[in-house]
């Protein structure tokens, strides 16, 4: 594999993405949350080796117990084989300095052309991400600069941009995860034709409430109870008042009208307490027309021992003034990794979409 730049680089992914359908390669293995870092073994606690654990295996705090973002495991290349073998890899990140004598090194050196080594040298550029190159559904990150110390500052630089790339495969590996057998489109359509705007529902989601602006449904299963809630409001022409106060109040105030537990007094709410390791973090972005904001961060219920991880969305659509809340939550005290189902969480919250053709005209106007 060369590392090509430029306008042949974009032709070829574009040729790509055009055949993909006609892939018959076989899947990259592994876990989607493990990602095997291919670094000298004499570099393992080098100052790049930290940087890569500080970034793709930080702790997440969002999730009870906490989590790293990715489950790293640190390698070498031994031999031809092995390296094959790390090329079937779902997720790999080969990390070196461009001129370190070491098998590593040699392999960065012989994965790019000319003039990006020269880029490098020149500090021009340090990450090449490549998607799908030997198998399909691969991510593999190549990351390499003028010494040990440049090279892990810039990936400090750049933690979320880097953290972000592998996170995107990894939501568009969940959603076909999520879709692939079966989903209920009937649910979906209804929300459209209804209301006026829809998300993807997996193949076992049961509606429960369905009010004029809120309606819910349940994945029950006795180890891992799921459940989502969608919400909206009409007539909103400003949004000067939506940040994280606002998102996590109406959450709340929707959560104790109608997600409850066995007694009325019991019911949902956000545990914020950062002091104790469990923060709430909101971050916002554009899909296409709709500003998006993804909250992620853990609840409780109130007067009951029970509590979970979730992940709400709140949608603003310019073209027709429309509020809207997609949330998701989990209680599973028998599963110990919530990160994957949260990771799930926010692939489903992505498929929203909003009828920007939807005339709120006769309905009533926003408090």
């Amino acid at each position: 594999m060369r590392i090509l730049s430029g306008f042949l680089l974009s032709l070829l992914l574009g040729m790509f993405m055009i055949s993909c359908d006609g892939d018959y390669r076989p899947l990259a293995e592994g876990n989607t949350r493990e990602v095997f870092v291919v670094m000298d073994s004499t570099k393992w606690n080098s100052e790049t080796a930290e940087a890569i654990r500080l970034t793709f295996g930080k702790w997440v705090q969002t999730v009870p117990n906490g989590e790293p973002y990715y489950d790293l495991t640190f390698t070498q290349i031994t031999s031809q084989n092995q390296l094959d073998r790390l090329k079937s890899r779902k997720n790999v990140i080969f990390a070196a300095p461009i001129d370190e004598d070491s098998n590593v090194g040699r392999q960065i050196r012989g994965f790019l052309d000319d003039e990006v080594e020269q880029r490098v040298r020149e500090g021009e550029s340090f990450a090449f991400p490549v998607e799908d190159q030997w198998f399909k559904d691969q991510y593999v990150l190549i990351l390499t600069s003028t010494s040990d110390e440049a090279l892990a500052q810039k990936i400090k630089n750049t933690e979320n941009s880097l953290l972000s790339n592998m996170l995107e495969k990894e939501l568009k590996r969940w959603e076909y995860f999520v879709y692939e057998k079966y989903e209920q489109d009937e649910l979906a359509d209804s929300l459209w034709e209804n209301y006026g705007y829809k998300v993807r529902f997996q193949h076992d989601y049961i509606p429960n409430i369905d009010t004029l602006n809120f309606n819910s449904y349940r994945r029950f299963l006795p180890e891992n109870d799921r459940w989502m809630w969608t919400w909206h409001m009409d007539n909103v022409n400003d949004i000067s008042f939506l940040d994280d106060e606002w998102i996590i109040a109406t959450r709340d105030s929707l959560s104790k009208q109608y997600i409850k537990g066995a007694r009325d007094s019991m019911y949902v709410q956000t545990f914020e307490r950062p002091e104790l390791g469990r923060p709430v973090k909101t971050n916002s972005f554009q899909m296409g027309r709709l500003i998006v904001y993804e909250t992620l961060g853990t609840w409780h219920m109130v007067n009951g021992a029970m509590g979970g991880p979730f992940v709400n969305f709140t949608y603003y659509d310019p073209d027709t003034n429309r509020l809207f809340m997609v949330d998701y939550n989990q209680f599973a005290p028998g599963v110990r990794k919530k990160l994957p189902f949260v990771r799930q969480f926010r692939a489903m919250g992505r498929t929203f979409e909003s009828d920007s053709t939807w005339n709120s005209s006769n309905t009533e106007p926003a408090l």
